[in-house]
């Protein structure tokens, strides 16, 4: 399956481990890009007390990005997702040339309410973007198991968490999605793992684990 051990924390390149994978063998995908774009377009950069904790994050460039969803592409075994996280300046800018070249379709979004006020020069930064995106054949029947989750999310990270994993994502929306889409033993992969909490999620249902994270020096 894998050169690397399943259910632990790798620190290897993210490409390096989704091209260690075979065809068609993760039943589900994490990805949140450490893209530059919003912070290029509004010249916030790294600098600065509200950006320190970005200075650690490999930022990626949009190529980087786009050779990732290839990878992840590859890998997925038909009909299953890639839960792709985004910013606002990416969802209105779109995303959709990221998947040119993939089996990939977008197919639903949910909207992340972090409930506390980030950077902007006009409205304040309070969400992000999770696109659900499945490799085809395209179907839900069979492929989404949970019929409650809201396309919007209320979920506050702690304060502590935050400041050791600026990036951290919503656990109990990204425990809720592995339940929808794996089963018992299915292989759910994130090759950008920040804090491992998709890691976190796994062990608690019984789904494997194959992630890394890739820390500046």
């Amino acid at each position: 399956m894998s050169l690397y051990d399943l259910n632990t924390k790798l620190t290897i390149d993210g490409l390096e481990l989704l091209q260690s994978l075979g065809d068609c063998s993760i039943d589900l995908c994490f990805f949140d890009p450490q893209y530059r774009g919003v912070l290029d377009k509004m010249h916030y950069g790294n600098e600065g007390e509200r950006q320190k904790g970005r200075s650690v994050l490999v930022q990626m460039s949009e190529s980087t990005i786009i050779h990732f969803i290839q990878e992840i592409s590859r890998v997925l075994k038909p009909s299953r997702y890639l839960m792709l996280w985004i910013d606002k300046f990416h969802l209105c800018e779109g995303v959709r040339p990221w998947l040119d070249s993939t089996s990939l379709e977008i197919v639903d979004l949910i909207t992340w309410d972090k409930m506390k006020m980030g950077m902007g020069y006009r409205t304040r930064k309070q969400s992000e973007y999770l696109l659900i995106v499945q490799k085809k054949p395209i179907k839900a029947k069979g492929t989404w198991k949970l019929h409650n989750i809201r396309d919007v999310c209320s979920e506050k990270i702690p304060q502590n968490e935050l400041k050791t994993h600026p990036h951290s994502k919503p656990k109990t929306l990204q425990k809720t999605l592995i339940e929808s889409c794996t089963n018992i033993g299915d292989l759910v992969c994130d090759p950008a793992a920040g804090s491992f909490s998709v890691l976190e999620c796994c062990k608690e249902l019984g789904r494997n684990f194959i992630g890394t994270n890739l820390e500046s020096s």
